[in-house]
């Protein structure tokens, strides 16, 4: 039986214990003195691969520098005022990028949102707790979009409450245009489908007294794009941070007019009474985005292009000399605008489908994702891949190739 005098025995031997504890080195623990990186992928069975498809939100966007990484860590040390961080950042992206102001959002969709919503609201703090019930303040409620240009991501637009009026020429325009127009939206990477171009859109927006939008998402490189439309007159801009930027994958910027750009703050956190709310951008991701953006700008692109086209091209040269194997090599004029190469085969010699081989790929090791096709291709690129893995693929490709081979 434990007595009052036995437990409090007990009790007092603990500090002992505890002494004795501690006066073992820590070194003795872990051999190197530093206790053993946790591999988290690994840990949860997560699989990672390599990348030959492009830079894909499901697959996770692009891989960050590690001048980001340093960024992010650095400044998630220390506290400061979230405004004050993006007041001081978007001054410096601003410069950089020739608009007159610029914010880090949570991505590209989200740069949408709050850049049409700036635009209902003014810096009226009454209508922007009031988004998306435009109604009740008489506020605009419509957005002009070529027919083309209306894909499902214009859901950050519907998402202030205005509805999409599709047109497809500029006497459409012309007729949709009324006291409810908030804004004339363009998506870039469907460009070549619509009737109007870039200039045009803009001008038409300038006759109208309109403001005009322009979704770039994935439409780096070329690197001039970051200004180009700036330049050209849009009223807002918006980017993908975590693509070819290679900035956090949550994050985006806004770019445009001065007034947009501040209305568009206040919808923004850390303010909670709006609809962006939970659009939230900590501070390391926005350090991290201007460093990306530093960086990406001031890269040397000619030196990039010409790797990326001997890294392609030994792909390339390993694989075409099969039988039963054409190759070409391609640059999409929209949207991933890199050197992507094309495999196709002979299925009379070649005993594989796209699926199986992706598959095949994909349950290999490593694992390597490529690119889709059509029954009997598959597209690839080499720009988010690391130096060496272009070996890789070129390997497991002229292996699978040979294995189906009849």
């Amino acid at each position: 039986m434990l007595t009052r005098r036995k437990l409090i025995q007990r009790l007092t031997a603990i500090p002992v214990l505890g002494g004795i504890m501690t006066s073992i080195p820590f070194t003795t623990a872990f051999a190197g003195g530093k206790p053993p990186k946790r591999d988290l992928f690994k840990e949860l069975g997560v699989r990672t691969f390599i990348n030959a498809a492009g830079t894909l939100t499901y697959m996770t966007g692009s891989l960050m520098h590690d001048e980001v990484l340093e960024a992010i860590n650095s400044t998630a040390k220390e506290f400061c005022l979230l405004d004050e961080v993006q007041d001081k950042v978007g001054e410096k992206i601003a410069k950089l990028v020739h608009a007159e102001a610029a914010v880090v959002t949570s991505g590209a969709f989200s740069g949408m949102t709050l850049g049409l919503a700036g635009i209902l609201t003014g810096i009226d703090e009454k209508k922007v707790q009031q988004v998306p019930h435009l109604a009740y303040s008489g506020m605009k409620s419509e957005v002009i979009c070529q027919k083309s240009h209306d894909i499902v991501y214009n859901h950050a637009l519907t998402n202030t409450g205005c509805k999409i009026i599709q047109v497809e020429t500029a006497e459409d325009v012309a007729k949709a245009v009324n006291e409810r127009t908030a804004l004339m939206h363009f998506l870039h990477i469907e460009s070549d489908k619509g009737k109007i171009q870039h200039e045009e859109w803009v001008a038409l927006g300038k006759k109208f007294n309109v403001p005009t939008s322009i979704d770039i998402a994935a439409d780096v490189p070329p690197v001039s794009n970051l200004w180009r439309f700036n330049d050209m007159g849009f009223d807002f801009v918006v980017i993908s941070g975590g693509k070819a930027i290679r900035g956090p994958q949550s994050a985006g910027l806004l770019m445009g007019r001065k007034d947009i750009i501040a209305a568009a703050r206040l919808h923004m956190p850390p303010r909670g009474f709006n609809i962006g709310r939970g659009m939230k951008i900590n501070k390391e991701e926005i350090f991290g985005m201007y460093i990306a953006l530093e960086k990406y700008i001031n890269q040397d692109h000619d030196k990039e292009w010409a790797m990326w086209e001997t890294n392609i091209a030994h792909i390339e040269n390993t694989v075409n000399k099969l039988s039963g194997i054409t190759t070409e090599v391609h640059v999409p004029p929209l949207g991933n605008h890199t050197p992507t190469l094309r495999v196709t085969w002979d299925q009379s010699k070649i005993k594989v489908t796209d699926k199986q081989l992706r598959e095949s790929l994909r349950n290999g090791s490593p694992s390597i994702e490529l690119g889709g096709g059509t029954e009997n291709s598959v597209n690839l690129t080499v720009f988010m891949l690391k130096p060496g893995q272009e070996k890789i693929v070129a390997t497991r490709l002229k292996e699978e190739f040979t294995k189906a081979t009849a």
